[in-house]
C-alpha cells in the first residue's frame, strides 16, 4: 500500500504523525510525506522518504497572512478567523496545486494529516482517495471552529470539490483531558509519543541530586523576554534547569548558571527521561508527551491554541496553569515549586500516563488500517 503524508510543515503538527509513518514503512508499506526545505533534516534524521511541495508556514505563509490581514497575527494574537485564513485559505492558494500535482505523480492509495492540515482532505477530495486526520489533543468544540469551517467549504467550492469528513479519526488525547465530543465515525484512539528521534544531542553532565525544571517551549514560540526572568527565579530554588533554545542562542537569555544547560535540539523523549517538573507554553505535543511520562507541568500559554489544551491539563489536576499574560516570574517559579512539593500533581500526571499506555500503539493502528484498506 502507498500512503502519502500531508502535514502543515511546522514541527509541532509533523512529529505527532511520525510515529504512525515510522509503522507503516516498517510494515513494508511505501511512505512519502510532502513537506516543506524546513522539515527536511528531521525527515531525513527518520529515514522518511519527502516531496517538497507546498509553501512554508515561516515566512511565506505567516506574510501572506500578514498582508491579507494587515496585521501579523502571530505576534499581535490568533483568533479563529485567522488560522482559518492561514491554514486554509492561505494555505491552499500557496500550495494546494502543487500538493496535488505531487500526489498524482505519486499515486497513494491512503492519505494522511493531522488535523489542522485542510489541504490534504482537498487532494484527497479531488483524486476520491480516503483520508485520515490525527488529533494531537482535546477536540475544540465545533461551535468554535465555525469559521474553519465556512473557509473549508468555500475552498473546496472554488475547486469544484465536495468536502468530506475523513474516513478514521487517529485521536491521540487521553480520556481524562478530552471534552464532551460527539465521537466521530471511525475513531481509532492512537496511543501519543514524545519524539524519540531525529538527531540527539549529548545529554550533559550527570545530573545531581537537586529536582530537575525542564523549561521547552518547543521550536517556534520561544520568548526569552518572557523566559529569562523567569529562570532567573527559578535558581532561587534549589533546582537545576534545562532549556531548550528552539530557534534562538544561550546568549539571548543572559543566564550564566552551573545550574542552567541550554539545549538545541533534542528530542523529547530523552529531555522527559531525566524531568521532575515541565514548564512549557502548553503545546499539544509537550503535554502528551510529559504526561505520556507521568510528569506534571506548569503552563504559560502564549498564543494559538495553547491556552486550550493548557487548560484541559489544568483541568485534569495535571499542571498549574497561568492565563495568557499572567505569568509573573515569582509566581511562575512559585508554582513550579508548588508542584515538586505536592504529590497531587505528580499522582495525576502518573493516573494519565496509565491512560495512554493503555492506548493502541502506532503500530496497532497501521495494521487496522491497512486490514481496512485491503
Amino acid at each position: 500500500m502507498r500512503i502519502l503524508f500531508s502535514t502543515v510543515p511546522l514541527y509541532g503538527h509533523t512529529v505527532p504523525v511520525l510515529p504512525l509513518a515510522r509503522a507503516f514503512r516498517d510494515q513494508g508499506h511505501d511512505v512519502v510525506l510532502v513537506t516543506a526545505p524546513s522539515l527536511v533534516g528531521l525527515l531525513e534524521s527518520e529515514k522518511l522518504e519527502y516531496i517538497l511541495a507546498g509553501a512554508e508556514i515561516v515566512p511565506d505563509t505567516l506574510i501572506e497572512v500578514a498582508n491579507r490581514l494587515g496585521y501579523d497575527p502571530a505576534v499581535e494574537g490568533f483568533t479563529v478567523e485567522h488560522e482559518a485564513e492561514m491554514f486554509v485559505g492561505v494555505r491552499a492558494d500557496l500550495g494546494y496545486e502543487e500538493i496535488l500535482a505531487a500526489a498524482l505523480a505519486w499515486r497513494p492509495d491512503l492519505i494522511v494529516g493531522d488535523v489542522f492540515d485542510f489541504v490534504g482532505p482537498m487532494v484527497a477530495a479531488a483524486l476520491g482517495l480516503p483520508f485520515a486526520a490525527v488529533a494531537y489533543g482535546a477536540v475544540i468544540r465545533p461551535d468554535d471552529q465555525l469559521p474553519i469551517r465556512l473557509r473549508v467549504e468555500a475552498e473546496h467550492r472554488l475547486r469544484g470539490l465536495i468536502p468530506a469528513a475523513a474516513r478514521w479519526y487517529l485521536d491521540t488525547c487521553p480520556p481524562s483531558l478530552q471534552t464532551e465530543w460527539r465521537v466521530p465515525e471511525g475513531r481509532i484512539p492512537l496511543r501519543p509519543e514524545a519524539y524519540s528521534g531525529g538527531a540527539a544531542v549529548s545529554a550533559g553532565a550527570a545530573r545531581s541530586e537537586r529536582p530537575r525544571v525542564l523549561v521547552t517551549c518547543g521550536t517556534h514560540w520561544v520568548f526569552p523576554e518572557v523566559l529569562t526572568p523567569v529562570i532567573r527565579e527559578l535558581l532561587k530554588q534549589d533546582v537545576d534547569i534545562r532549556v531548550t533554545l528552539g530557534p534562538r542562542t544561550a546568549e539571548d537569555f543572559d543566564i550564566d548558571s552551573d545550574r542552567v544547560e541550554f539545549l538545541g535540539f533534542t528530542p523529547l523523549d530523552q529531555l522527559l527521561a531525566e524531568a521532575d517538573v515541565v514548564l512549557s507554553i502548553g503545546g499539544a505535543g509537550t503535554i502528551l508527551g510529559s504526561l505520556a511520562h507521568g510528569i506534571p507541568m506548569v503552563l504559560i500559554p502564549q498564543n494559538a491554541d495553547q491556552p486550550f489544551h493548557a487548560g484541559r491539563a489544568a483541568k485534569a489536576g495535571t499542571a498549574i496553569l497561568f492565563p495568557v499574560g499572567k505569568a509573573e516570574p515569582v509566581a511562575v517559579a512559585g508554582a513550579v515549586a508548588t508542584v515538586l512539593g505536592e504529590p497531587r500533581f505528580r499522582d495525576a500526571a502518573v493516573r494519565v500516563a496509565v491512560e495512554i499506555a493503555a492506548m493502541p500503539t502506532a503500530d496497532d493502528v497501521a495494521a487496522k488500517l491497512a486490514a481496512e484498506l485491503g
